[in-house]
């Protein structure tokens, strides 16, 4: 795995695990037809000091991995569902390798997102680089909710925008 491809995807973890970041990217995914991963990309570009995304760059990323996503991403993830739904009393541990399973597809197509990112600008501001995540998800999201993906960026930009590694 790249060096881009590890930090996006530690950044996406961190990003995941805030408050309120999974259940407003599952309700931007079910509800408004966004890629979580294609979010995590656009706010991980600007965070990490490789800058803002133009219309043109963003559709280019999301075609690149749009295959994956819904051939492999996608199936994976209707399984897991479908399983958790059956709500079988032994269904447990088919549950965990189809969701290890989904992750390990998503992480796969970040590396095919990171491997397309430019050279991180290692001398941007904090500042700087929310101002840029920000603007990426609001340039693929549109007017969809966000408020808790974007808390999570500005709570990072103090201290994981400033010590994580990209």
């Amino acid at each position: 795995m790249s060096h881009a491809a590890a930090a996006f995807w530690r950044f996406s973890l961190a990003v995941y695990a805030r408050p309120g970041v999974a259940p407003a990217c599952l309700v931007l995914q079910d509800e408004h037809g966004r890629d979580v991963n294609l979010m995590l990309f656009c706010c991980w570009l600007g965070a990490s000091g490789r800058g803002v995304l133009e219309r043109a760059g963003l559709e280019a990323a999301d075609r690149a991995v749009t295959g994956w996503r819904h051939e492999v991403v996608e199936p994976l993830r209707a399984a897991r569902r479908a399983i958790k739904a059956a709500g079988l009393s032994d269904s447990d541990s088919i549950y965990a390798k189809a969701k290890a399973l989904e992750l390990e597809a998503e992480r796969l197509l970040q590396r095919q997102l990171a491997d397309r990112a430019p050279t991180e600008n290692v001398g941007l501001p904090t500042e700087r680089r929310l101002d840029d995540a920000l603007a990426n998800l609001a340039l693929y999201i549109g007017d969809a909710p966000a408020a808790p993906i974007a808390e999570a960026l500005k709570e990072m930009a103090g201290t994981d925008f400033a010590t994580a590694p990209s």
